[in-house]
């Protein structure tokens, strides 16, 4: 009987230890922007900083730029997907999920649904992907539908800011 409760709890452990899935490297990629960060978008220089919160589970993202902008971006596991809201300057929240990056590359999240949003003309975010270039670099793409109807993309790259 010791013997199986010795075996049992062996593994216990080790299924503990092993990882959640395949999401769990991307949660740990993005993990690892935690961090500040200087960038260029279309309209010109932009800050961004990844701060862990809610004792480890959430990545707060802030991005920061010269045009009066300030937007906020709360990425979290969901079981063995991810998901990021995005707290948009056009005042809506777009929800996206992402499941398990197949290149390891990078993370596509694709749109779920969108709170706040006044209606079908409103600019709203339909998808974003993060792409990790090496440990100082990593790039940003989002698509948005804007006013007009159409989709408009604009690509984000960043260097890490050493202290």
């Amino acid at each position: 009987m010791r013997r199986f409760l010795l075996g049992f709890s062996a593994m216990v452990l080790l299924a503990a230890a092993a990882p959640a899935g395949p999401a769990n490297s991307d949660w740990d990629r993005l993990k690892a922007l935690v961090g500040s960060w200087q960038g260029r978008s279309p309209e010109g220089p932009v800050s961004i900083t990844y701060t862990l919160v809610s004792n480890g589970t959430a990545l707060m993202e802030q991005l920061d730029g010269n045009h009066d902008t300030h937007m906020v971006t709360m990425y979290t596991p969901d079981g063995a997907m991810l998901l990021a809201t995005h707290y948009c300057a056009a005042g809506n929240q777009p929800r996206m999920r992402a499941k398990a990056s197949s290149d390891g590359k990078s993370v596509d999240f694709q749109f779920v649904d969108v709170s706040n949003a006044k209606g079908s003309m409103d600019e709203v975010m339909q998808r974003l992907v993060v792409t990790f270039v090496d440990a100082d670099h990593f790039n940003q793409q989002w698509t948005s539908r804007g006013a007009d109807g159409k989709e408009h993309t604009s690509v984000f790259q960043y260097t890490r800011l050493r202290p």
